[in-house]
C-alpha cells in the first residue's frame, strides 16, 4: 500500500486513511491535497504499469472533467474525487462502455448502504439524487493500437454544499449529499462502500444481473425524454446496456452512445 507525502487536508491524513484502506484488496494507492486531474495522474500510471485496482484519490482537482470535456467542480474538503485503475479483459473489449455504468451503480449501492438515500443513474455517466445531479463518471481507455490496456474510471461526488457550483454555471441543476442529508458525511465511509460495490461488480459487467440492477435505478424510465438528437419514451436497456427509446411513430431505437445530453422532456428540478 503507498500514499504520496503530500500531508492530507481532508478529515483523514495519510496514515489514518491507509488504515480506513487497508482492509481493502488495493495493490495501492496515491493521495494529493491538490491534482491538476485524477484521472489524468491515473492514465500516467497505468502507462508506468499500475495495476488493476490502484487508485488515485485528491482532496482538490484544478483541471477535473467530465464527459465531452465539462469542466467538474472540485474545492476542497468537499468532495470526493478518484480515479481506479482497471485492466480490462480482451474479452471485455465490447464491453468498454460498461465501465461507466460500473462506477455509477456501485456509487448509487454505496449512497444507499451508508446513508438510506435512493439514488438514480442519468445514462450514461451521472448519478441523481432528488431528480439533480450529486456525481459524475468519466471512464477514459489507455489504448495500444487497437488494444485497450486499461480504463481509467474516474468519480466525482458533492458531498458537502460549497461543492455545488453556481447554476449558471452548470447545464444541469446540482446538489451535494449533505444538501439531501441535512448533514455532511463521512467520505471515508462512502469511499469504502464504493470500493466495495466496485469489486463486487467487477467480474460480473458481462452479465445481466449487472444489466439488471443497472436497469433498476435509470432514471426517467417511463417518461419521455430527449437524447441527444433523439426524442422518445426511455424504455430502459437492451442486453448490452443500450438505451431503449420508443419514438413517437411507435418504434424501438437503442443508443450506444450519447452526442449531446440527455433530459426529460418536463423541467429538472431545480428547487
Amino acid at each position: 500500500m503507498s500514499s504520496s507525502a503530500s500531508p492530507a487536508s481532508w478529515y483523514l491524513g495519510p496514515r489514518a486513511l491507509q488504515k480506513r484502506l487497508a482492509a481493502l484488496p488495493l495493490p495501492a494507492w496515491r493521495f494529493y491535497d491538490v491534482v491538476g486531474s485524477t484521472n489524468d495522474v491515473a492514465l500516467q500510471w497505468a502507462a508506468q504499469g499500475a495495476a488493476e485496482g490502484c487508485l488515485v484519490i485528491a482532496d482538490a482537482q484544478t483541471q477535473g472533467r467530465g464527459r465531452s470535456g465539462s469542466r467538474w467542480w472540485t474545492t476542497p474538503q468537499a468532495s470526493l474525487a478518484v480515479s481506479l485503475i482497471a485492466r480490462p479483459l480482451p474479452t471485455e473489449r465490447e464491453a468498454l462502455p460498461r465501465f461507466t455504468a460500473w462506477a455509477a451503480l456501485a456509487l448509487a449501492e454505496a449512497l444507499a448502504q451508508t446513508h438510506g438515500l435512493q439514488a438514480a443513474i442519468k445514462w450514461p455517466n451521472d448519478v441523481l439524487l432528488e431528480g439533480r445531479k450529486v456525481a459524475g463518471v468519466l471512464a477514459e481507455t489507455l489504448w495500444d493500437g487497437n488494444t485497450p490496456q486499461a480504463v481509467i474510471v474516474g468519480i466525482g461526488v458533492n458531498l458537502a454544499t460549497q461543492a455545488v457550483p453556481p447554476r449558471q454555471e452548470v447545464d444541469f441543476p446540482a446538489t451535494s449529499v449533505a444538501h439531501v442529508l441535512g448533514t455532511t458525511p463521512d467520505r471515508w465511509a462512502l469511499l469504502d462502500a464504493l470500493l466495495q460495490r466496485m469489486l463486487f461488480w467487477r467480474n460480473r459487467l458481462a452479465s445481466q444481473r449487472f444489466i439488471r440492477a443497472w436497469e433498476n435505478r435509470l432514471a426517467y424510465r417511463g417518461e419521455i425524454v430527449q437524447a441527444g438528437t433523439h426524442q422518445g419514451v426511455l424504455l430502459g436497456l437492451d442486453a448490452q446496456g443500450g438505451l431503449r427509446l420508443r419514438c413517437a411513430d411507435g418504434h424501438v431505437e437503442t443508443l450506444y452512445a450519447l452526442q449531446g445530453h440527455l433530459r426529460p422532456k418536463r423541467s429538472p428540478q431545480v428547487g
